[in-house]
Parts: structure tokens; C-alpha cells; sequence
């Protein structure tokens, strides 16, 4: 089983980061782009024996203690 965590700050977080691949954009004559977010991808291999609901729950805490700041991130996971 194999869990993909989307993890991206909420909105009204400043991105510095996506501000300077925003930016480096523009100058490289990207012009008509209004705005540049930037996340985090993370791959999370689980062990086929869990149930789907199991594999849920264990994300889920996986991604509020470990991957994911909550107070300025939001994630999504998929688990297929």
C-alpha cells in the first residue's frame, strides 16, 4: 500500500519560496504567471496487512505529529 501526502501552507502564509521561483519566472520572461505556491511531496510506504480504514488512521497521525506543521500547512493524502 502506498499512502501520497500533499502537504502546502495555508492560505495567507507567506512563501517566500514561492516567491523567488515566482520571481526567477518572471525574469526568465514567464510573464503572464500571477502567483507561485510551493509544497511538499512525500511518498509513505505501508504494510499491505492493514485495512484501509487502518492505513487512514495511521496517516492521518502521521501527517499531524510528523509531515505536516498544522498551524500554517494543510495535507491531503491519497492511499492506493
Amino acid at each position: 500500500m502506498l499512502a501520497k501526502v500533499y502537504i502546502t501552507l495555508k492560505k495567507g502564509v507567506h512563501d517566500p519560496q514561492g516567491e523567488a521561483v515566482h520571481h526567477t519566472l518572471a525574469a526568465m520572461g514567464h510573464k503572464k504567471i500571477h502567483n507561485v505556491r510551493v509544497g511538499k511531496y512525500i511518498e509513505v510506504k505501508l504494510d499491505s496487512a492493514l485495512t484501509p480504514a487502518e492505513a487512514e488512521t495511521q496517516m492521518k497521525e502521521i501527517c499531524e505529529k510528523l509531515l505536516a506543521n498544522t498551524v500554517i500547512e494543510s495535507y491531503r493524502f491519497e492511499i492506493q
